[in-house]
């Protein structure tokens, strides 16, 4: 029997694609991050601080953001930034995940129907 090809980490990435969609708007501390994606998906997504900081770091070691520290009412604070790079990371990003949602959506709206609705 041959192997069936699968994409079972089709979630991977969604992380990084907000975050990055996020901080292509404004600067924003981790935190903030966390409390901006909860806020904006009307808590359907709610990533805590265990998965936000790796992405940040992962993303500004691979030079996709750039961080520079603040001191805010007394609190020190890192704000990342996108850089070029991540500017280019975002736009395939997004790309991959329309092309998904889109699949997804056939699907769900049925057969030789979607095509017309699409």
């Amino acid at each position: 029997m041959a192997l069936r090809e699968t994409n079972p980490n089709f979630m991977n990435g969604v992380p990084e694609l907000l975050i990055l969609s996020l901080l292509g708007e404004q600067e924003m501390y981790g935190y903030e991050i966390v409390q901006a994606i909860r806020q904006r998906t009307a808590a359907v997504i709610a990533v805590g601080e265990g998965v936000v900081y790796p992405v940040l770091h992962g993303l500004e070691g691979d030079g996709a953001l750039k961080s520079r520290r603040k001191t805010i009412n007394g609190r020190g604070r890192i704000y990342y930034s996108v850089t070029p790079r991540g500017a280019r990371r975002l736009a395939d990003l997004s790309q991959n995940w329309t092309n998904l949602t889109t699949a997804i959506q056939n699907i769900l709206i049925g057969g030789q129907n979607a095509q017309a609705v699409l």
